[in-house]
């Protein structure tokens, strides 16, 4: 998800508005965007966008994914002044969300790391409207995976699926229509029905909401081919337990919904 001109316009013609006085500054400057705390840089693709499109130069920048601490420099831009200002906002506030979900991926990570070197951490579908591929970018930038980045990238059995099809069917149905390329996963509540859907032909079996205890149990009573999912309320302190679980990933909402934007500050030179 490249980070498209229109959405660039967007940004800006919410922020400036229709008659910007404020930034109405002759002359041509340099500025920097500078990390007021530690943490992992993302979102930098999509603030050197909003440079380009306002004709700023982007002269230096970190590489997404960078771990960073206070007072680093992970920008520096030249131009006109009134440019460099316009743009200030809309870089900052999109690269200090990006990289808020950047870090907090990296701290699941690095939890996930105490008790198994194989889960991964996923993202979910629990996107900002409009900014589903900064996110998912920064889920990447964080170390993480980033699960499906839309409904056409794999076929999601649900409990209101199998609520209107029983799960055999909707399984069924929808083999039929998916390509071979496309897998299949299933949501299941209990660990008694782990084994059910994968023997009904889930590719991946999605263990919601379940204890570390029961997403174990469930784990052991499914074959190596199913890869296992942990979802639904896990947390940065729940990640070790899941992870000691044998589970293949665990996604969390939280990496997307939750995380705090790291505080970054644009500086004029």
């Amino acid at each position: 998800m490249p980070i498209e001109r229109s959405q660039v316009e967007r940004w800006l013609r919410e922020d400036l508005g229709h008659h910007d006085v404020t930034n109405d500054v002759p002359g041509e400057t340099t500025g920097r965007l500078v990390a007021k705390e530690s943490g992992v840089v993302a979102g930098l693709d999509a603030a050197e966008a909003v440079f380009d499109y306002l004709g700023v130069a982007v002269d230096e920048r970190a590489e997404d994914g960078t771990r960073i601490d206070e007072g680093d420099t992970v920008l520096r831009v030249s131009g006109p002044a009134s440019d460099v200002l316009r743009g200030e906002r809309v870089a900052v506030n999109i690269t200090g969300h990006a990289s808020g979900i950047a870090t907090r991926t990296r701290e699941a990570v690095d939890a996930a790391r105490t008790e198994s070197d194989a889960v991964e951490i996923a993202g979910t579908r629990k996107t900002t409207p409009g900014l589903r591929g900064v996110e998912k970018r920064a889920i990447a930038a964080g170390g993480g995976d980033t699960h499906r980045l839309d409904l056409s990238h794999m076929v999601m059995v649900k409990d209101n699926h199998i609520a209107e099809l029983g799960m055999e069917s909707a399984i069924a149905r929808f083999r039929e229509r998916v390509s071979f390329a496309t897998k299949i996963e299933v949501e299941v509540e209990r660990p008694s029905e782990a084994a059910d859907a994968a023997a009904a032909g889930a590719d991946i079996v999605l263990l919601d909401n379940m204890s570390p205890a029961e997403t174990e149990r469930a784990v052991e009573t499914t074959s190596d081919d199913v890869l296992t999912e942990a979802s639904g309320g896990i947390t940065l302190d729940d990640v070790p337990a899941y992870a000691a679980t044998g589970v293949d990933v665990i996604s969390m909402g939280s990496l997307t919904h939750s995380a705090a934007a790291l505080d970054l500050s644009f500086r004029t030179d």
